[in-house]
């Protein structure tokens, strides 16, 4: 069964490793249920608005399963929203889930809307954390297991333990995994061509 294992918030912290010398990666389960709004969890903000937070990307949901495979690639377990997720799932595949998709869970209605690209800030945070961070965002984009981007359709609440219901899944729809290993493979492209090599 599809369920959310938990639910993880966090605020921005003052740090020494990233250019901003804010970050809010780091997240931690809470208890009980979370209020969902139109721009994310109640008790959760985001530090950079430039590239994270909105209405397109008011929650991270990142499949348990994957960060098992992480962990034994890092060769340690990774606990729940160790990669900045807001919800950590289990029982589904997150990445196989069609732009558009819409899911029930507890009394929130969540839209997929988009996939997460690895930045400096995610990489650095596996360093400052013990972890094998060289070529992070190459490994992370060879994996093509981002995890989903969530518009908020209809507020509510969630909690850890909540079923996770495919209410809606577009017809000929094109999956997460699919279109970030589309954006991905273009930038990658595009970069190549532009450093000439």
């Amino acid at each position: 069964m599809a369920s959310v294992r938990s639910v993880n918030v966090g605020t921005p912290r003052e740090v020494s490793w990233t250019r901003s010398r804010r970050t809010a990666i780091h997240k931690t389960p809470v208890t009980g249920p979370v209020a969902v709004r139109t721009l994310g969890l109640d008790g959760d903000q985001v530090s950079n608005r430039t590239h994270h937070g909105g209405v397109d990307k008011a929650v991270y949901a990142f499949a348990r399963e994957d960060l098992d495979r992480w962990g034994e690639e890092l060769g340690r377990e990774l606990p729940d929203g160790f990669f900045g997720e807001n919800l950590t799932t289990a029982g589904i595949d997150v990445n196989e889930a069609v732009l558009g998709e819409r899911w029930r869970i507890g009394t929130a209605e969540l839209e997929v809307a988009g996939f997460r690209t690895p930045c400096r800030v995610f990489s650095s945070w596996l360093r400052i954390s013990g972890l094998d961070n060289r070529s992070w965002s190459r490994r992370f984009v060879a994996a093509g297991r981002p995890g989903p981007y969530l518009r908020v359709v209809a507020e509510g609440e969630v909690s850890a333990g909540d079923r996770l219901t495919v209410v809606h899944r577009p017809a000929g729809g094109v999956t997460v995994s699919a279109a970030f290993r589309a954006r991905m493979v273009t930038n990658s492209t595009l970069a190549t061509r532009e450093l000439g090599e």
